[in-house]
């Protein structure tokens, strides 16, 4: 258990990420693909449904004891805030009401936030889009560990450590690796969190409050659905820089397991992603792929080639900041 990783820095490549190659050429091969880039229809009736679903919850929990509120917050509230945070991911994209109403998505990305406790959709948005733009971009892609994670996170106790510890450094990462401006954005996003969980509290009591926060901080550590954080982009093998996963944990994650077809196109939702694997198969069924983000998990704490330093970076050129 005390054995260090046998990463001792990351995977450093000189080309571009691959992604927005095969972009260029299924579309060239497959132009029905373009037809799959519109809204998903249903999302919003999903995320509604998840929200109502935890405030629900937070009136039942009022006189739990404390052990079965954290008992809770993990089995139910675990999973049902994970989903909202990969749902505001999918919105993030303009899937909720289209390109061509981007405020609407903003403002249904905040009311998806809600039961989070804490704000996190407009950052999320503003950092996810040079995930994409700039894939393993070093100074860029806050999606990658700082060499400090890699250096400390280096063996199988510690890497279970910081996979329980995955929200603090997905939130405090990007202040550190590319701060950037404070945007009106985060301000009303701030602002209304703040609203809602004083309105939860005057409500229900402080039990509501620390259920919503236990079941972010408790489903987005160390659980199975964690699992797509390590899953997406860790290097399982050389050469390969994102992964897809078909396992049954899609259908409550909006399908973000599907993530090389998501990085091939962002602007399509998650409820059409199979359907790109589907028109285009001899593309992404001979990559290497996962099917159990808890295997996922276990690999990644016990095999020494895997650690926070197996990430692919590289060099790139900042471009024009079009947000």
């Amino acid at each position: 258990m005390g054995n260090r990783a046998g990463r001792s820095d990351f995977e450093w490549v000189y080309t571009d990420q691959p992604h927005t190659q095969r972009r260029k050429e299924m579309l060239a091969k497959y132009p029905a693909i373009k037809d799959l880039m519109r809204p998903d229809p249903q999302l919003k009736w999903t995320v509604t449904g998840l929200v109502l679903a935890q405030l629900l919850a937070c009136w039942l929990v009022r006189g739990l004891a404390w052990r079965w509120l954290f008992f809770w917050a993990y089995a139910f509230g675990g999973c049902v805030n994970h989903s909202l945070t990969l749902a505001i991911h999918d919105i993030s994209h303009n899937t909720a009401f289209g390109t061509s109403q981007p405020a609407h998505n903003r403002w249904f990305a905040i009311f998806a936030n809600l039961p989070v406790g804490v704000p996190y959709a407009a950052s999320f948005k503003k950092y996810h889009v040079d995930h994409h733009r700039y894939l393993g971009g070093d100074g860029l892609d806050v999606d990658i560990p700082t060499r400090l994670e890699g250096w400390l996170f280096c063996t199988p106790a510690r890497k279970l450590l910081w996979l329980v510890l995955q929200p603090f450094f997905y939130s405090l990462r990007p202040l550190c690796v590319h701060p950037k401006a404070v945007t009106r954005m985060e301000v009303l996003n701030t602002l209304v969190q703040l609203l809602f969980d004083a309105a939860v509290l005057a409500l229900w009591g402080v039990k509501p409050v620390v259920y919503l926060l236990a079941s972010s901080l408790l489903g987005l550590g160390l659980h199975p659905i964690s699992g797509h954080f390590v899953a997406e982009h860790y290097m399982f093998l050389k050469g390969h820089e994102t992964y897809s996963y078909y396992g049954p944990l899609n259908r409550i994650t909006f399908n973000v397991g599907y993530h090389v077809e998501h990085h091939d196109f962002p602007s399509i939702p998650g409820c059409n992603l199979p359907l790109v694997r589907k028109i285009a198969p001899e593309y992404y069924d001979h990559l290497p792929q996962h099917h159990s983000w808890v295997k996922v998990l276990w690999d990644f704490v016990f095999e020494d080639s895997l650690g926070p330093y197996a990430r692919v970076k590289r060099v790139c050129k900042l471009a024009e900041d079009r947000l």
